[in-house]
C-alpha cells in the first residue's frame, strides 16, 4: 500500500499567493492611512505633554515659562516661527529686572514634527504661562516676539500627507490644555470636539 506524502501542490501554493497578494494590495492604501493618522497622533500628543511641561516649569520655578515653536534646531532663545515645525521650553528672567537668559533656562527641545513630516499650523510662536499656570501676555521676552494672551483660546492644528483627518491642540486662558478633533465641534455628543 502506498502512502500519500502530506503537503501543497504547486498549485495550490499559487492560488495562496494570488490569494495573499490581493490582500495585501486592499490593506496597503489602508496601512498608509493609519501610519499618517498614527504620526499626527504621537506629535499631537508630544505637543500637548510640551505645553503641560511648560506650565508646570513656570509653576515650579515661580517665574514666567515660554512654549517657542521654532523652524531653527531647539536651543535657547531660539528665533520663533509661527510655522516651525521644532518646538522648546525657556523659562523667562524675572521681569522688570536686568537678568539674562542663562543656558539653564532651557528646559527641553523636540524635533519630532518634522521627524514625522507633521505640519503645526494656526497657533501662536511664543505662549507664556505665569507661575499660577495661566496664559499671559509679555512683551520683554527676550526671544524677539512677543506673548499674547488670547482673549479665549489658542489652537495648534496638525496634519500630514496621507492622512484623513487633522488633530488640534487648544490651550485656553485658563490653562487648560487638550488635544480634540478640528472637524467636530465640542457638544455632549462630540466630547472629542474643539471649541470654537
Amino acid at each position: 500500500m502506498l502512502r500519500r506524502q502530506a503537503g501543497f501542490s504547486l498549485i495550490e501554493l499559487m492560488v495562496i499567493v494570488v490569494v495573499m497578494s490581493i490582500l495585501m494590495l486592499i490593506a496597503v492604501p489602508n496601512l498608509t492611512t493609519w501610519l499618517a493618522n498614527n504620526r499626527v497622533r504621537t506629535v499631537a500628543e508630544a505637543l500637548q505633554n510640551a505645553l503641560r511641561q511648560t506650565q508646570v516649569e513656570a509653576i515650579k520655578r515661580s517665574r514666567q515659562a515660554s512654549f517657542v515653536l521654532t523652524a531653527a534646531s531647539p536651543a535657547l532663545s531660539a528665533t520663533p516661527s509661527s510655522s516651525g515645525p521644532n518646538w522648546y521650553i525657556q523659562s523667562l528672567p524675572l521681569t522688570g529686572s536686568s537678568e539674562m537668559a542663562s543656558s539653564s533656562d532651557f528646559v527641553r527641545g523636540e524635533t519630532l514634527a518634522r521627524q514625522y513630516g507633521v505640519s503645526i499650523s494656526g497657533g501662536s510662536a511664543v505662549l507664556c504661562f505665569n507661575s499660577a499656570g495661566r496664559l499671559v501676555s509679555n512683551t520683554a521676552t527676550g526671544l524677539g516676539a512677543v506673548c499674547t494672551a488670547p482673549t479665549e483660546s489658542v489652537t495648534y492644528t496638525l496634519n500630514t500627507t496621507g492622512a484623513d483627518r487633522k488633530l488640534a491642540v487648544q490651550v485656553y486662558i485658563g490653562g487648560k490644555v487638550r488635544m480634540c478633533d478640528p472637524n467636530k465641534t465640542l457638544s455632549a455628543s462630540h466630547p472629542d470636539g474643539c471649541t470654537a
